[in-house]
């Protein structure tokens, strides 16, 4: 499961760091309603809504939108009835992709899911083709600059951790899900804010691929990432660092 920083550079090259502000504020608030709908809007009580609210402050989501989309998820005020659905399929070089999407018209999204798939080279896939090749862990991402390893290890290991991870600027520390957020808050104690604290799903095994394909993947997640009912895209890729610097330059 090594990788996720380097991973998540990648995802995050083009999409993320240009995308408008507009669009994380939406993906923000539409994870806050799905959690208030799911779990009530007692975040003491709803361990998916503090997260999704921490994840909402992290992109400098205004209190009254995060107070809005509580509400929304409640009921207290009239809202969008989002429902999650993924996609799975495969990119070019044969690369999985699982494509998280928070919808109110299955068919649209569908359809422009396909489309990016099938105009990018790669091609969706039935349930259940690619999600098998992916675990869905609690990941925390510190630079090295920041966190020193035996120290993320000594906290880590007593509050749920299973591993920490060399990803090469980074330490990655993975978790159960459900240990997630006792995981957090040791953290926070001791004084150390993750550069990233998300659930995500993280590969079992990684494919190493070329330039050209790594420069297809891009173009296929980026126009996947703009798409409004994507939440969230994970692959099981890993890009060469020289390739990177290739795609970069």
């Amino acid at each position: 499961m090594a990788g996720h920083s380097k991973w998540h550079n990648i995802m995050h090259r083009k999409g993320r760091q240009d995308a408008k502000k507009g669009k994380l504020f939406t993906k923000a608030a539409k994870e806050i309603i799905i959690a208030a709908r799911a779990g009530g809007g007692d975040v003491d009580m709803n361990a998916r809504l503090r997260s999704a609210i921490a994840a909402a402050k992290q992109v400098n989501l205004p209190k009254d939108k995060i107070e809005n989309a509580i509400k929304k998820g409640t009921g207290e005020i009239e809202g969008e009835n989002y429902e999650e659905v993924t996609y799975e399929g495969y990119g070019p070089g044969g690369v999985a992709l699982l494509v998280e999407c928070a919808t109110d018209n299955r068919n649209r999204t569908v359809s422009e899911v396909r489309h990016a798939f099938t105009k990018h080279g790669g091609n969706l896939g039935e349930n259940g083709s690619v999600s098998w090749m992916f675990d869905r862990k609690g990941v925390f991402t510190f630079p090295k600059d920041q966190a020193e390893e035996e120290q993320l290890m000594e906290i880590g290991l007593e509050a749920g951790a299973e591993d920490v991870v060399d990803d090469g600027d980074a330490w990655t520390v993975h978790s159960a899900p459900e240990d997630f957020e006792t995981l957090r808050e040791a953290f926070e104690a001791a004084g150390l804010t993750a550069e990233e604290a998300e659930t995500s799903m993280v590969p079992q095994n990684t494919i190493e691929v070329d330039a050209d394909n790594g420069r297809k993947l891009m173009k296929l997640i980026e126009v996947l990432d703009e798409l409004d009912d994507v939440q969230n895209v994970h692959g099981n890729f890993d890009i060469p660092d020289e390739v990177m610097a290739e795609l970069e330059g």
